[in-house]
């Protein structure tokens, strides 16, 4: 791999016209492609296989034109101190607002609170809900206008009116704090590398190929039923990796240039090595995204391989864009030890000090030599600093966000909380049962006997008349819950409302399904928590698989593995800490704490592996080089962080501060990712790999590199270190060809 890496990077060197002619080409037909494409509605949320969406696939059969998954509106009512929503003016103040709502184009039906008896038992609290046509990201500003002007005109006859449900949805924006986070990374590029044009390079390969992954993704949004999460997610992970795998790629080049190569065989040798890494750690962010389709949820699924496409881009940016236009910068790139004008002009590393002295070593090569002196001390300390973090993910809650995790300050929340107080904390998460008769020889009885079942099970408060369909053998039945929406009690309600249906189901042949958001949260959870441990043997296996053919050895991954996994339970330790205890929530601008997102788990364990082997990869394969090359297993751990401690620093800090950006995002779920990442690739680079790594590599001594001779023989060469290079470029000077990746 690394002679084609080679030949590639010179070849782009070479044609760099012509390759950069194809990448902005690339770029500007997917902005034509966003551009033109017809705008995308809100994903569409299912979970095949579960109870809850196969009651909501029922419902669209056997209740044709109901728009069941159209947005939905509850306008609130509340009545002045000392009155009642019954009294005349404030009934007819109502009444002209539900007229009001009900001349919109895309409404369905509005429901009058008197009418459907939708008035708390103090007569205080009234609401009326709207049901829309379409869902609330398709909602037109007019009928949103619309929505929020009759509410007006309530307020202003001395009404307190808030609006909740999704028909208010809004796309979720990220703030000023992105730019924060790249400004951040342009920054750390600089120190670096000294030099605005090779601080430059990695930013701008990275803003191309995220601009090519999220016009596609944007393009495809609408045919490919993709959510505006998707776009955000993709350009997260896609910049954090683009701008990492750069950045290795353009320090190995001057790294080239400094032991005295021509640019063009620089630029060759920097993308056969640095790029081999690169390449494979692409592929374990990829298999770790693409793995998240194991989980069998659709909307994760195409989070998941959106975000792997703008990884794979990154990836052939950085092995192709990135050797031409070094070309193009040509001298402006110094080599390593050469800071040029900007920041003056370093000593290189081997360059003696004053009077003749040897030069100090670096920050890397000081502290790997202090690691492999006290390798049990660092070690204790790391995973017992890490099992601390990893504390608060005991008492992890999952749940799906709703309108009770809204800030304060939104009307969402505030009609929440009205709704809570007036009808009772279960009433903002009411279950919906689904009652399939068609196979039963009295639907009616059935009906009246599961509403009578129904009635007896603990925590009801209400439960609703049986509602038939036109053909009379289905029908539905609301169901309110004593307790808050994501409590346990209300999920034991949901557990015993379907036992009392298996025993419907056994009696007279029909079904009973649960569904309704809370229904669908519950599920959701299950069914996350059962994809975990396939997904990580999926992904972690194929990825130890990988490892194994990179560094021809079982501890190595075994170990990089381990780390990882303490690595994601810190993280979500502090994500607990933080979303749902409230730790530092206002640093970090979450207004409202609750469970942590049903999907984040998951999410963090497929994404956070992927970028811990990114560093692993990196630095390793350096330690590596320098064992085969004859050093002691001690000397080359020293070796690997002399050449590579720097840059996987600077990247680490850069990955952090564009996944930190994200944290102002308005959407929750989006804020806790960024979050989470972040703190991940910070418990990841600076612990694991930089001290719990070295540690148990200088304990291990020789065994780390031990395979066996069956296997070594069996494993195919993938030549990561660049052994073969030495051929292809005729370099005979053994110094020089030392490759170090």
């Amino acid at each position: 791999m690394a002679t084609f890496l080679y030949k590639l990077g010179r070849l782009s060197f070479r044609r760099r016209h012509f390759v950069a002619l194809i990448w902005v080409a690339l770029l500007t037909l997917a902005g034509a492609g966003a551009a033109s494409a017809p705008a995308a509605g809100n994903s569409s949320f299912s979970i095949p296989g579960t109870e809850a969406q196969k009651a909501f696939d029922l419902l669209e059969q056997r209740f044709p034109g109901t728009s069941a998954d159209g947005a939905t509106a509850r306008v609130v009512f509340k009545a002045p101190s000392g009155e009642k929503m019954t009294d005349p003016g404030n009934k007819a103040t109502v009444q002209d607002t539900v007229k009001e709502l009900s001349d919109g184009s895309e409404v369905v039906r509005v429901t009058d609170p008197y009418q459907a008896k939708a008035v708390s038992k103090d007569g205080t609290i009234a609401y009326a809900q709207v049901s829309y046509k379409v869902s609330g990201m398709e909602l037109d500003d007019a009928a949103k206008d619309a929505l929020k002007d009759s509410a007006q005109d309530a307020r202003k006859a001395g009404l307190t009116v808030e609006i909740g449900g999704d028909a208010l949805q809004a796309v979720p924006h990220t703030g000023s704090s992105e730019i924060i986070g790249i400004a951040v990374a342009a920054v750390v590029l600089v120190i670096t590398f000294g030099s605005l044009v090779a601080a430059g390079l990695p930013l701008l390969t990275a803003l191309i190929g995220v601009g090519i992954g999220v016009s596609a993704i944007t393009g495809l949004a609408s045919a490919l039923d993709l959510g505006s999460t998707t776009s955000t997610l993709a350009m997260m992970i896609g910049l954090a990796v683009g701008i990492d795998y750069a950045l290795f790629i353009v320090s190995r080049y001057r790294a080239e240039l400094a032991e005295g190569r021509e640019r063009e065989e620089a630029a060759g040798r920097a993308v056969g090595t640095a790029g081999s890494a690169v390449v494979f750690a692409g592929l374990t962010v990829v298999i770790a995204l693409v793995g998240l389709s194991v989980v069998n949820i659709p909307m994760l699924t195409k989070m998941g391989i959106a975000a792997a496409g703008t990884v794979a881009i990154a990836v052939l940016i950085a092995l192709t864009m990135i050797p031409a236009l070094l070309g193009y910068a040509g001298r402006k790139v110094k080599p390593m030890g050469e800071k040029g004008k900007l920041l003056g002009r370093a000593k290189k590393q081997d360059e003696p000090g004053e009077q003749g002295k040897p030069a100090k070593p670096n920050l890397g090569t000081r502290w790997a030599s202090f690691v492999v002196r006290r390798p049990l001390a660092v070690l204790l300390l790391g995973v017992i600093g890490l099992g601390a973090a990893a504390i608060p993910a005991t008492s992890l809650e999952l749940g799906l966000p709703d309108d009770g995790s809204q800030p304060t300050s939104t009307t969402q929340r505030r009609a929440y909380d009205l709704l809570s107080e007036g009808f009772g904390p279960g009433f903002n998460g009411p279950l919906m049962v689904v009652v399939d008769a068609k196979n039963s020889d009295d639907p009616k009885a059935v009906f009246t006997q599961t509403g009578d079942e129904i009635k007896g099970l603990k925590d009801v408060v209400t439960v609703t008349p049986a509602q038939p369909n036109k053909a009379g053998d289905t029908a539905t039945i609301t169901v309110i819950p004593g307790s808050q929406p994501s409590s346990v009690t209300t999920e034991n309600l949901v557990h015993g409302i379907r036992d009392a249906g298996a025993g419907i189901k056994a009696d007279t042949d029909a079904n009973v399904l649960v569904t309704g958001s809370t229904a669908m949260n519950i599920d959701v959870s299950e069914k996350l928590n059962d994809a975990l441990v396939p997904y990580l043997v999926l992904v972690v296996g194929l990825a130890f698989l990988l490892l194994i053919v990179v560094f021809r050895s079982i501890l190595v991954p075994l170990k990089a593995a381990l780390g990882f996994l303490l690595s994601v339970m810190a993280a979500l330790g502090a994500v607990v800490a933080v979303f749902q205890w409230g730790w530092l929530s206002g640093l970090m601008g979450v207004e409202q704490t609750g469970p942590v997102m049903s999907m984040m788990p998951i999410f963090m364990v497929g994404v956070v592996f992927g970028l811990a082997m990114d560093y692993e990869v990196f630095l390793v394969t350096r330690m590596r080089e320098a064992y085969v090359h004859g050093e002691k297993p001690a000397q080359a751990v020293v070796t690997g962080f002399r050449h590579g401690a720097r840059v996987v620093t600077a990247a680490a800090v850069i990955m952090m501060a564009v996944f930190a950006g994200f944290i102002g995002s308005s959407e929750s779920m989006v804020k806790m990712i960024g979050f989470g990442l972040a703190i991940a690739v910070f418990f990841d680079a600076f612990i694991v790999r930089m001290a719990i790594v070295p540690a148990v590599l200088a304990l291990l001594d020789r065994k780390a590199w031990w395979l066996p001779k069956w296997l070594d023989r069996a494993l195919p060469n993938v030549d990561v270190e660049g052994e073969g290079l030495r051929a292809t470029s005729g370099d005979d000077d053994g110094d020089r060809a030392l490759i170090r990746v």
